[in-house]
């Protein structure tokens, strides 16, 4: 199964480390980027949040978005 969004974080940003503790323990697969590290990717995140680099922003292949989601919302967001 290939990931179906792209998790924007920072290492310092606590809350994207818990999310992905979770997402990983309920094993769903996704790709990792780090918007400190990749220019382009703050401002993706920055299109998903009306100028703010929040994170952990989470960007789907249908181009939809999450910001800061629990991970019953990411479960939801996947079966629909």
């Amino acid at each position: 199964m290939s990931s179906t969004f792209t998790l924007y974080s920072t290492p310092w940003c606590g809350y994207c480390h818990r999310l992905k503790g979770q997402l990983k323990r309920e094993g769903i697969e996704f790709d990792e980027v780090d918007i400190e590290a990749v220019p382009d990717a703050a401002f993706v995140v920055e299109q998903a949040n009306n100028g703010n680099q929040t994170v952990p922003t989470l960007v789907f292949t249908d181009g939809t978005a999450l910001t800061n989601p629990s991970v019953a919302q990411v479960k939801a967001q996947l079966a629909s």
